[in-house]
């Protein structure tokens, strides 16, 4: 047991941990999951601004991605599909019709500029080495923009799952504008296959939407569908309504997919049907309409975190002026080494101190003459000259000394100390600076979509830019509304109780999507499915709709006799809930039911065992004098004697036991 307890304690944690941090939830910071980052990272490696072979990225990518190509190479696609991060030759698959892509060895890509441009700054970037310990990988890009809302997500991983919808780009943008300014924004998921939602029930990503396609329903005799729903193909909604068709849930006569670039589905329909007629039908039984749960769990600070839409764009754009500051002092930085560099060049070409280290014969000779040398002007130099100065100094060409340009020179410093004062000036007013980068983010984008798509691959859909789906209101379609309930529920003399049980009694008429309240003689009751044929045993008491505003209303009347001293008991109650599937009793256990009734008032009598001095052969009673009590208080007993049987006033028509 012991060991057991080991591998719960520790293996399984570890493996959970590993589970949900290294491969299925994004991280916050970026918005990848490890695979896409690394795919990123490879792609950033080896840019050179042309096309390479997928198979040959994916090698590449396998250096730092400990699993195989294949799953490197779907999560390539995937990637490439959003649109902004990389650029794609050849067939990446479609996203309308479900089509899958071709094989690596026979598509390219590269990292698009867009993505490099909001998603890479190696200064910036923290590394650490590689799963083998032979390269380094970044911990997370320093991205500028909520890649988690722009691509969406999708996982499960140990206890937790993610399921991120993806945004309009320029409207995640407009919103973290507004979010710097201070303003109120708001933002709703958007799909490239456009369609309708509802985002009603959506609670800011946290909750769910229900989406549907969008029909043409101009032609009264025919339905075209021109836009479909979130996370959906034109083979999964033709899939759905050949499935609908074939159980009798609509009515067509035929069905033409035209998808290419855009959802064209043409259902044709028979005499007597019009648009109309089929539109909610579609709703209710295919993929035409669907209900998605959502929820915007992702890594923060290395611990699995929900957040909302809102949360995450203000996240980011406290992060963007975090990110600018960075750059810009990084820079600041490297300017300020530039000067120092080219000020003691100009100081040691002018001054001629390399002439004071002709005649020295050691390197420290050397060293000491060279620092010497620039003592005089220390109050031109930004810092101290250090071993790696004068070394680098030591490494003019004589023809670079020769050919010294001391205005070229002056110009460049001239140059350098004005972008100083520029960053400094930018230091100190980062939220204008964060807004005139978004800003020039969507120029950017404006600018690539523009492009000649079949001869630049830098081409970026004008779709992703613009809003393709719809929010607005509408319900969802119930079944329970379209369907109609001409299904006999049959009930015969062996005890069998199904819409496919020949001959027996009709009891009522139902759907497939109906469930059934039973009460069986043994006063065993339960709820179940409508099924095509149950054994629920002879002598059947209850039969009716589960709905609790049918079955509230009843008034369960239970008749039963203790085994033991023969004596009767009875109990009124009422069912107010339950759980499909499962069997509950009226009675104790132990205990055998006579009679349930579903009556407020009935007589009944009890024929007493016949004893030698026992006069009386039974006795009347009235239900209604019982005192109706809850479902799990125990039953009346109604009086001492010991009976034998029950003696039930019935009315003429007995369909009352099995109705409403």
């Amino acid at each position: 047991m012991a060991f057991v307890k080991n591998i719960f304690d520790k293996n399984f944690i570890e493996f959970a941990s590993y589970v949900i941090r290294s491969r299925a939830i994004p991280d916050l910071e970026d918005g990848l999951k490890p695979v896409q980052r690394r795919i990123m990272h490879t792609l950033f490696q080896i840019d050179d601004g042309r096309m390479h072979k997928v198979a040959s990225v994916v090698g590449d990518c396998m250096k730092f991605h400990p699993h195989g190509d294949a799953s490197i190479g779907g999560a390539l696609v995937v990637l490439a599909n959003k649109g902004i991060f990389i650029q794609r030759q050849g067939n990446f698959g479609n996203l309308y019709t479900g089509d899958e892509a071709s094989a690596t060895r026979y598509i390219e890509c590269s990292v698009h500029p867009f993505a490099k441009d909001f998603l890479y700054n190696p200064h910036i970037t923290e590394y650490v080495p590689s799963y083998d310990g032979r390269g380094k990988e970044p911990i997370t890009f320093r991205a500028k923009l909520p890649v988690v809302l722009l691509g969406g997500a999708e996982g499960i991983a140990v206890g937790m799952s993610t399921k991120i919808l993806p945004y309009n780009i320029r409207e995640v943008i407009d919103a973290e504008i507004k979010c710097i300014k201070g303003e109120k924004f708001q933002i709703y998921p958007d799909s490239f296959t456009g369609g309708l939602i509802d985002v009603s029930n959506y609670n800011d990503g946290n909750g769910k939407i229900v989406t549907r396609a969008k029909f043409d329903l101009s032609d009264e005799k025919k339905i075209v569908i021109t836009e479909l729903p979130f996370d959906t193909t034109s083979k999964e909604l033709l899939d759905s309504i050949d499935a609908a068709y074939k159980a009798g849930k609509i009515k067509i006569n035929s069905v033409e997919d035209y998808t290419t670039d855009h959802c064209n589905i043409e259902i044709r329909l028979p005499r007597g049907v019009y648009s109309k007629d089929v539109e909610k039908a579609l709703y209710a039984y295919t993929a035409c309409e669907k209900s998605i749960s959502c929820s915007m769990l992702v890594i923060k600070d290395n611990v699995p975190v929900v957040m909302t839409a809102t949360e995450i764009i203000k996240f980011y754009a406290q992060r963007l002026t975090s990110i600018i500051k960075d750059e810009l002092e990084y820079e600041r930085g490297s300017l300020m080494e530039d000067l120092h560099a080219r000020t003691l060049e100009r100081i040691f070409i002018e001054e001629r101190i390399y002439k004071k280290i002709e005649q020295m014969t050691t390197a420290e000779d050397v060293d000491k003459a060279v620092k010497k040398g620039f003592v005089p002007f220390k109050d031109e130099l930004i810092r101290d000259v250090n071993d790696e100065d004068v070394e680098r100094l030591l490494k003019i060409p004589i023809r670079r000394i020769s050919l010294f340009d001391i205005n070229k020179n002056r110009d460049q410093v001239t140059a350098i100390n004005a972008r100083l004062k520029e960053i400094a000036k930018r230091l100190k007013n980062l939220k204008a600076c964060a807004i005139e980068y978004l800003n020039g983010m969507v120029e950017q984008l404006e600018k690539f979509s523009q492009l000649d798509e079949k001869n630049d691959t830098r081409y970026i859909d004008p779709k992703l830019l613009t809003r393709q789906t719809e929010v607005t209101a509408f319900s969802a379609v119930d079944i329970k509304t379209v369907v109609k309930r001409d299904i006999p529920l049959r009930y015969d003399e062996k005890g069998y109780l199904g819409t496919k049980v020949a001959g027996g009694r009709e009891i009522i008429k139902v759907t497939p999507y109906d469930r059934i309240f039973i009460v069986r003689k043994t006063g065993i009751w339960g709820v179940q499915d409508v099924a095509e044929k149950t054994f629920v045993d002879q002598g059947m008491f209850y039969c009716n709709y589960a709905e609790k505003e049918i079955i509230n209303k009843v008034l369960f009347t239970v008749i039963y006799r203790d085994p033991k001293n023969m004596q009767c008991y009875i109990k009124r109650c009422r069912v107010a809930g339950w759980i499909m599937n499962r069997d509950y009793s009226f009675v104790p256990d132990g205990m055998e039911v006579l009679h349930v009734d579903t009556r407020e008032k009935f007589k009944f009598e009890l024929k007493y065992i016949k004893k030698p001095r026992l006069k009386a052969e039974g006795a009347s009673y009235k239900a209604q004098d019982y005192e109706e009590k809850g479902l799990k208080a125990g039953g009346v007993r109604i009086d001492t004697h010991e009976v034998e049987s029950i003696v039930i006033e019935l009315p003429d028509d007995q369909k009352q036991l099995f109705t409403e």
